[in-house]
């Protein structure tokens, strides 16, 4: 019963011998045709080098007249035998079209390299005029190099003209050659695909005749496949699998049914957990004790107590909104100054908050609880480590038609890893004195809000510090509206 395999495996084995063959072929001519092209690059890359390698002996020659130094004479040694490498592979391009040139061009290297060792002798006897003399011949020689390299170039591009021009015809007759082998190969290929195909989909579309008949109700048709591969498997299966149909489909139905009711129970459960924690908490309970215990420390004189009470009462009171809500920026300052007196508290000194905001943005709304745990990360990670303390800056102001808030702190700064947490929405474990709204939560919530992904920068550097950035939005247009609807 692998029939249908074979079929499939002999396609597929003729279609990889005709790939391959093709490939082979392409790889031996593009592999012919490159060594020919890296041939005759090589030979005026040779030539081309001892026109600048000379040009910089000459340079390197005059560095060390003018600050007769080893460094400056070490370096002229090896420019020369730079130059003197580059002419021996000069002499590897003779062939019969270039060998006079080519001579004459090697004795010239040879002439300037001995220039070059009488300006060296000069410039040991401290013979400045004899070394200035041999500078200049050592230079017009080096002028002469590099027009005979050039002349030797033009020579070399008409000797082997008849090479290029037969490289692009090689070219032009395999790629016809390649067409016509493409074209019948996929003929072939397209005629053995379709008796291949005849043999399977034939059974095939009875079998898809009986699916459609069993789809429709009609159950006393029987399927019939007179073939020796899978296919009549196949339809011995189908023709049972007729019989027990109908009991199966209402099984199956049966179970979605049960399984539906399963999911509705375990939506209600989670919703009856979520009341049930929700009602452990009673906010009016807390706010009245909050309220009485900051009336008592009042009368009784303990004013900062009072006003401390008072504090975690506001901001207790504000963390309990719902969290999908928007507020204005004129609420979340509001609820930072209440926050920032908790914690000057306890860090007394330590703790400075400097702000610039623009009055006219006080009214920009913005989602709940935002501002608050990013002035709470800064508090956690960037001044409660420095025993000096530290200042937050806290920034509202419009660019152009935009609004942004900015909050920064002179703390150790965060490491990338981190950033790119925060920037992918990943969680990270909150430390520290937390209030239980994440980073992450933040910049989930204001993409959601805004629908755009920058509406939240991070830049930071380490031990200088980190700026948080965010575009809440902009002034005039659709897209405002469309923000603060």
């Amino acid at each position: 019963m692998n029939t249908i395999q074979k079929k499939i495996m002999m396609l597929a084995s003729i279609a990889l011998v005709i790939m391959v063959v093709f490939w082979i072929a392409l790889s031996v001519f593009h592999q012919k045709t490159q060594d020919q092209y890296n041939d005759i690059l090589q030979r005026y890359i040779s030539m081309n080098e001892v026109s600048r390698a000379s040009q910089q002996v000459i340079i390197d020659a005059n560095n060390y007249m003018i600050m007769p130094t080893s460094v400056s004479l070490e370096q002229l040694q090896v420019s020369q035998e730079s130059l003197d490498k580059q002419k021996e592979e000069v002499l590897t391009l003779r062939n019969k079209e270039n060998q006079f040139a080519l001579t004459n061009y090697v004795n010239m290297i040879d002439s300037f390299l001995e220039t070059m060792e009488r300006l060296l002798i000069f410039m040991e006897d401290q013979d400045a005029e004899g070394a200035a003399y041999e500078f200049s011949e050592a230079s017009r020689i080096s002028t002469y190099l590099s027009e005979q390299t050039l002349a030797l170039i033009d020579q070399e591009l008409n000797s082997y003209a008849p090479i290029y021009r037969g490289m692009i015809e090689q070219s032009e007759d395999f790629f016809q050659l390649g067409l016509w082998f493409l074209l019948l190969s996929s003929c072939a290929f397209l005629l053995i695909s379709y008796l291949l195909s005849s043999s399977i989909t034939k059974p095939v579309q009875k079998l898809t005749k009986a699916a459609n008949d069993l789809s429709n109700g009609i159950f006393d048709t029987r399927i019939e496949v007179e073939t020796k591969d899978e296919m009549a498997f196949l339809a011995k299966t189908f023709e049972r699998m007729r019989v027990n149909i109908n009991n199966l489909f209402h099984e199956i139905k049966e179970k979605a049914s049960l399984e539906s009711e399963l999911q509705e129970n375990r939506i209600l459960l989670k919703e009856s957990q979520f009341r049930s924690l929700q009602s452990q908490i009673q906010p009016h309970f807390l706010f009245n004790t909050l309220n009485i215990m900051s009336k008592k420390a009042y009368l009784e004189g303990a004013e900062e107590t009072s006003d401390l009470l008072v504090s975690v009462a506001g901001l207790l009171r504000y963390n309990l909104k719902q969290i999908d809500r928007a507020v204005t920026i004129r609420e979340e300052i509001g609820v930072i100054e209440q926050y920032m007196h908790i914690q000057k508290t306890r860090f007394k000194e330590r703790l400075r908050l400097e702000t610039e905001i623009d009055p006219s943005c006080f009214n920009k709304s913005i989602p709940v609880l935002t501002l608050q745990p990013i002035i709470e990360n800064a508090v956690i990670h960037a001044i409660e480590p420095n025993e000096e303390g530290g200042t937050i800056w806290l920034r509202v102001f419009r660019s152009a038609e935009e609004i942004f808030i900015e909050i920064e702190d002179n703390g150790p700064g965060m490491s990338e890893s981190t950033i790119k947490q925060i920037m992918n929405e990943e969680i990270t474990p909150s430390i520290g004195h937390s209030t239980g709204i994440g980073f992450m939560n933040v910049v989930k919530r204001l993409r959601l809000f805004y629908g755009y992904r920058d509406v939240i920068d991070i830049e930071s550097h380490c031990r200088r510090g980190t700026v948080i950035r965010l575009k809440v939005g902009c002034e005039g247009g659709a897209q405002c509206e469309a923000i603060n609807r």
